[in-house]
């Protein structure tokens, strides 16, 4: 019989509830958290639990027993949890699990290839290529034309899967291809490997821009197979505890305005509405792509709302070049953005001024964007948004520079948490460690300090290096910049743990 609750011990780091505060600070506790068997939930913490003898006099005001291998089922009165301990001499500490608030799985095969391209060139070169492959050709289909998932998309989705679990994402919300199969494959994957996923098919059929091997042949045709796949994952998951549909223009250009139509039709006629995510803002070329593609339009936000695509359960990627109105317009709709800085950087599309975003009331989380990002690492993505703010005050007037456009290791720490769990219309549920939410979370491990004695680091840890004296905010600040999936050594998902380091 499985144990009523695992209980966790150790410290436990977060983020407040709100970015507003004027310095925002990490929230450092240490003690234990217990989270039910059941549902995957917290139950309870206790805070004052700071030694192996206060756990134990825990446990047994509890009426709990710790499971150990081979215990008898007569136990007693008490009740058998399992304990997973942070260990202190390792300087280990539980984490909220990362949220991708954008990436294309069936991209990741392309990681490291964007080159010198900008990204309607790339798109060309690289993504539609390689996502086309994702599908089969007529003479490759079994009998009765029935189409199934090739084997490169099983090589793929399951890599990208364990490459993120891996690096701590406990939720991602992934762009798939036009491929039905393929797409279904993708959200059965996440199913089965218990990582939270959103999953959606990518919608494109204008054969204006799009290339005649790689859209759908219609509006008609676009809906129909959207609908397959928010119908199969309302069948794998039905309470979508776990992986959940979300309607995927793949942007503006690529869609007619009937299926951008249907697309909101689509998402209004379930209750609750359908999730939905696409591109804002990206690039500047895109921009006039848009205008030039939807005169009748306002701007390009304008252009989502126009067909009922701008929801608060509406994902933006990049929004790097919004003007003041289509800002207030997202505001109002309480639409949000995924900020994606490794992409916007290696794709030169420009550096998106999250502090304008969130002083405008836009709720922001991060996004690897892979494969336009290089990396499937949101910690990595927390870097590159803390750097690239830090250049955003070098192209603004003198006048107008006032600091404020930097974020700090915490903010960006918040945008990859709490932040990305409101992205994805999760807050309170996942992104922190508060009674009732669901357990997603990691152990990270940052290696024992240096002795004064030590002539070299143990380097198959990591690139941290402790030398005792750090306190907690500073050894976190060290993670942050020279941490990678070496310091990731579990992974929960609902309290189940999902992925553990050899």
């Amino acid at each position: 019989m499985a144990p009523a609750y695992t209980v966790f011990y150790g410290t436990f780091i977060d983020l407040p509830r709100s970015i507003t505060e004027e310095k925002l600070a990490l929230d450092i506790n240490h003690g234990t958290l217990w989270v039910s068997s059941v549902d995957g939930r917290i139950k309870g913490f206790d805070w004052t639990v700071h030694s192996e003898k206060e756990l134990e006099a825990f446990l047994q005001k509890e009426g709990w027993v710790e499971e150990v291998e081979n215990m008898q089922n007569g136990v007693g009165p008490q009740e058998k949890v399992k304990i997973v301990r942070a260990r202190e001499d390792q300087n280990e500490f539980f984490f909220p699990g990362f949220i991708d608030t954008h990436i294309h799985a069936p991209q990741y095969p392309n990681s490291g290839l964007f080159g010198s391209s900008t990204l309607l060139d790339w798109l060309e070169r690289y993504t539609f290529p390689l996502e086309s492959s994702f599908g089969q050709k007529e003479e490759e289909k079994e009998d009765e034309g029935k189409e199934v998932a090739p084997p490169r998309a099983h090589t793929a989705y399951k890599q990208v899967i364990s490459r993120t679990l891996s690096h701590g994402t406990t939720c991602a919300s992934y762009f798939a291809t036009i491929h039905v199969p393929a797409t279904s494959l993708l959200a059965s994957l996440c199913h089965a490997r218990g990582q939270r996923a959103f999953i959606g098919r990518v919608c494109m059929d204008n054969p204006a821009f799009c290339p005649d091997y790689y859209r759908d042949a219609s509006a008609e045709e676009s809906l129909a197979r959207t609908e397959a796949i928010v119908s199969h994952i309302h069948t794998l998951d039905p309470k979508g505890t776990l992986v959940k549909p979300i309607l995927t223009p793949r942007f503006a250009p690529t869609c007619s305005p009937a299926a951008l139509s249907g697309l909101g039709h689509l998402a209004a006629s379930y209750s609750p509405p359908l999730h939905i995510q696409t591109h804002i803002s990206e690039n500047v070329d895109e921009v006039k792509l848009v205008k030039k593609l939807f005169p009748e339009a306002t701007n390009y936000a304008d252009v989502y709302d126009r067909f009922d695509l701008l929801t608060r359960r509406t994902i933006l990627a990049h929004a790097v070049h919004l003007t003041p109105d289509e800002r207030r317009l997202i505001h109002s709709r309480q639409a949000k953005v995924s900020h994606c800085p490794a992409s916007n950087s290696a794709l030169g599309s420009g550096i998106c001024p999250v502090r304008v975003l969130l002083d405008d009331g836009i709720t922001v989380g991060l996004g690897t964007d892979v494969s336009g990002g290089y990396s499937p690492s949101i910690l990595e993505a927390v870097r590159q948004a803390c750097l690239v703010s830090r250049l955003l005050g070098h192209t603004l007037p003198a006048e107008k520079q006032t600091g404020r456009e930097k974020l700090s290791v915490e903010e960006a720490l918040y945008l990859a948490t709490r932040g990305g769990a409101a992205v994805v219309d999760m807050a309170g549920e996942i992104g922190g460690f508060e009674e009732g939410m669901f357990f997603d979370a990691q152990l990270i491990g940052l290696g024992s300090p240096l002795s004064d004695v030590e002539e070299s680091a143990d380097l198959a840890s990591g690139n941290v290096d402790l030398f005792g004296w750090e306190s907690w905010p500073e050894k976190i600040h060290k993670w942050v910049w020279t941490g990678d999936d070496r310091n990731v050594g579990a992974v929960w998902v609902n309290g189940r743990l999902v992925h553990a380091r050899e």
